[in-house]
């Protein structure tokens, strides 16, 4: 295992050494998707980026609030062979395995042992930004969302003058492989792509 030099403030009964885990310190080449179930005490929502760990930040509850709603509502008009996940990584290739906060995907891409989705399997992702997330949520995830050829992308974050009304922007794939915005939806979801749904924001509670 890694370790670090002792820290002066220790007291004579502490051990000399700090015991960390080995994967604090990456490989030469970095780490690849089938490592996140390899890797023994990750923290969870561990993501990969370009080869990188990326450890995700306690959520406010406003956060967990859009995520609980957003997730019912699809559930509840999802089309019958498409299944709603929370948690579920999706494996964008070799050096990229992300966790989405709400992924929608086709049943048949579920297996019991199931940890990862390819990205042909996903139709629709949201990510729910939070002050940790917001640079990978609008420019890392987005670009690379686009790259693995996800069809319909939902960025939801804090109206800028009311930080309680969510705000829903809508992107969907163009013929140039890149993210196009179709819409910006305050407080209530209505969209027909990649189906037909209706999600009321308003009472978070």
């Amino acid at each position: 295992m890694a370790t670090l030099p002792p820290r002066s403030n220790r007291s004579a009964e502490q051990p000399s050494e700090e015991v960390w885990p080995e994967w604090l310190v990456p490989p030469t080449k970095g780490y690849f998707a089938e490592d996140l179930d390899l890797l023994p005490g990750l923290p969870p929502r561990t993501e990969l980026l370009d080869g990188s760990l990326v450890f995700v930040s306690p959520q406010a509850s406003w956060h967990d609030c859009v995520i609980f709603a957003i997730r019912a509502a699809l559930k509840a008009q999802l089309p019958e062979d498409w299944r709603v996940r929370s948690h579920l990584t999706v494996k964008l290739d070799p050096r990229n395995r992300v966790d989405p906060d709400v992924v929608v995907i086709a049943v048949d891409a579920l297996q019991p042992r199931t940890t990862w989705v390819p990205p042909e399997a996903v139709r629709l992702v949201v990510e729910v930004v939070s002050p940790e997330s917001e640079i990978r949520d609008r420019e890392t995830k987005h670009r690379k969302y686009a790259q693995a050829g996800i069809k319909h992308y939902w960025r939801v974050e804090p109206d800028v003058e009311d930080p309680d009304v969510p705000v829903v922007n809508h992107y969907t794939l163009d013929e140039t492989g890149e993210y196009r915005i179709v819409g910006i939806q305050h407080s209530r979801v209505m969209a027909r792509l990649p189906f037909a749904v209706d999600i009321d924001l308003t009472d978070l509670d």
